[in-house]
């Protein structure tokens, strides 16, 4: 299977490689793999605490790079803004709508009732298993 290694956070390199990919499978009709390198600076989630598992030089390594070329949010920012696309107010105002967006439906959803247990089984499968029925029972 052809592959298409490209920087997970160049928002252009990732268009492109698409783009190339998308060519590909339709002269070739054959799938097309796009390896997509980036780095999770994060932990998955509250639970997870990743300095477990990973190696502190290489957390190191990236936090330098990523400090060196930036996130993909900002490096799309400073494109458009050198552009003249964008300016640092209607930034701030779209950083501000999207956080009090993100607000409003946080407050809604902590409104709204836990669906039941029974529920998690449903519209997964077309037809259940039956190891499932019998975990569900």
């Amino acid at each position: 299977m052809p592959s298409i290694r490209v920087d997970g956070n160049d928002l252009f390199a990732i268009y492109f490689a698409t783009k190339k990919a998308r060519e590909l499978i339709l002269r070739d009709k054959r799938p097309v793999l796009i390896e997509a390198i980036s780095y999770r600076v994060g932990d998955h989630s509250t639970s997870d605490f990743s300095q477990r598992y990973r190696d502190e030089k290489e957390m190191e390594k990236w936090k330098e790079l990523l400090e060196k070329f930036s996130s993909p949010i900002d490096r799309f920012e400073k494109y458009l803004t050198k552009r003249g696309l964008l300016t640092p107010e209607r930034t701030k105002k779209l950083r501000n709508d999207a956080k009090n967006s993100v607000r409003d439906s946080l407050k809604a959803a902590t409104g709204e009732l836990l669906p039941e247990v029974d529920g998690l089984f449903e519209d997964v499968y077309e037809e259940m298993p039956q190891h499932i029925r019998e975990q569900r029972e």
